[in-house]
């Protein structure tokens, strides 16, 4: 299949094109690049890439292509919360709009990359399927929510939208974030020897890998239209649902001499989801996550060691999304906008 991937250079698009050009598909790339300089390790670039804002696409970038796989964005709700409009700018018209171009150019498959923030404050109401009630307290997941809402009518015998909302990720990847709560931890632990949380850690939050994340995205791309079509799916295992203490407890048992530790002020998170997630499993005989707390956490130790990682460098604008996008608006390497000033 022919497939565009938005965010092809960004945390899962650098895992998840691997993927896809293992399993037969071509694949374009289109991408801001936003994170040049936030890479970990080396980044392979397998693909060609339309260096776009996805603000910026036109139809005549989506000719020719069988499905798009939109992965690009403002990634977290940190970073949603540094400017609401901006964020709803990029995460819900941006996305709708380029929906609607893809539906124009004959393109036939859309997958969003949606999210677990959808359901918000979500988790007194007992576990949360596909049909539980969206329930957003970010403008990040309300950008999710309002994607979807408007995209979902689109849907017809010529036009196929999916709404992946994955779990929040975890895992190695060459463009490698610190703000998600298992990367964070394990880099606080090994450089600090604390597992430092900065909440009360009650809240639940359900956890998935970028390469589980990419298998769900490729089941997805290559199902029966009539199986995916207008559908939505938790993206994830509902066995990996902890509390954000208990990713801790992992964490210090994973890593040598490291304890948990509380801030000194340690509010309770109103993210607090626990998430179903038999249907994606049931759909797709192929799709079973491969990873836990515990391998994830192993897996980033190991890396972490051989880059001989630091607290500064963790806790730098290289690989904190916020952080990187605070310093690229005081140096004026980009505008107000978000987008760059000079190419």
């Amino acid at each position: 299949m022919n497939v565009l991937v938005t965010g092809n250079r960004g945390y899962i698009g650098t895992v998840m094109v691997p993927m896809l050009l293992e399993r037969g598909h071509t694949v374009t790339g289109l991408d801001s690049d936003l994170y040049r300089t936030c890479t970990f390790g080396s980044l392979d670039e397998q693909v060609s890439t339309i260096n776009k804002d996805i603000r910026d696409i036109s139809q005549s970038d989506l000719e020719g292509f069988d499905a798009v796989i939109h992965l690009a964005g403002l990634s977290n709700d940190p970073l949603g919360d540094l400017n609401p409009g901006m964020t709803g700018e990029i995460n819900h018209k941006a996305s709708v709009n380029l929906a609607k171009l893809a539906k124009a150019a004959g393109v036939e498959r859309f997958i969003f990359s949606s999210s677990c923030s959808n359901y918000g404050a979500g988790a007194e109401g007992g576990q949360l399927t596909e049909e539980s009630a969206f329930n957003p307290v970010t403008p990040y997941g309300q950008s999710k929510v309002n994607t979807e809402l408007d995209v979902a009518p689109m849907a017809d015998d010529n036009f196929s939208p999916t709404f992946m909302r994955s779990a929040t990720a975890f895992g190695l990847s060459p463009r490698l974030r610190f703000d998600l709560v298992l990367n964070n931890l394990v880099a606080w632990a090994y450089t600090t020897g604390k597992v430092f949380l900065k909440s009360d850690g009650s809240a639940w939050r359900p956890i998935v890998h970028i390469a589980d994340i990419s298998l769900a995205f490729s089941c997805v791309l290559e199902a029966p239209k009539d199986v995916v079509c207008n559908q939505a799916f938790n993206v994830g295992s509902t066995k990996n649902n902890y509390r954000i203490r208990d990713i801790a407890e992992i964490v210090a048992e994973v890593v040598p001499n490291s304890h948990v530790e509380y801030a000194s002020v340690a509010p309770t998170d109103t993210r607090n989801y626990n998430v179903n997630c038999n249907k994606i499993s049931n759909t797709f005989s192929e799709f079973e996550t491969k990873w836990d707390a515990y391998r994830g956490a192993e897996q980033l130790l190991e890396a972490y060691r051989k880059s001989d990682l630091t607290m500064e460098q963790f806790e730098g604008s290289k690989y904190q999304r916020i952080a990187h996008i605070r310093k690229l608006l005081e140096e004026g390497t980009l505008d107000s906008s978000l987008r760059f000033s000079v190419n």
